[in-house]
């Protein structure tokens, strides 16, 4: 079930993004980005409609899906 960003809380969504930037473990290249700097680019994508964020009911669990 997808779950409009603009919803959740400040804290709820910045939980959600950055245990996904976490476990995914991006490869940014040859720039290194801080946390800050990672959630901001996240931040950007779901503002862009990118990224959504999807609740997966039978695990209770959220995640961070490409819309591309």
């Amino acid at each position: 079930m997808e779950i409009p960003h603009s919803q959740l809380s400040y804290e709820a969504l910045r939980a959600i993004i950055e245990e996904f930037i976490s476990r995914e473990g991006s490869n940014y290249g040859p720039i290194e980005y801080s946390l800050e700097e990672k959630v901001g680019h996240v931040m950007q994508q779901l503002d862009r409609g990118e990224v959504v964020v999807n609740f997966d009911a039978a695990s209770e669990t959220c995640n961070l899906i490409s819309t591309r």
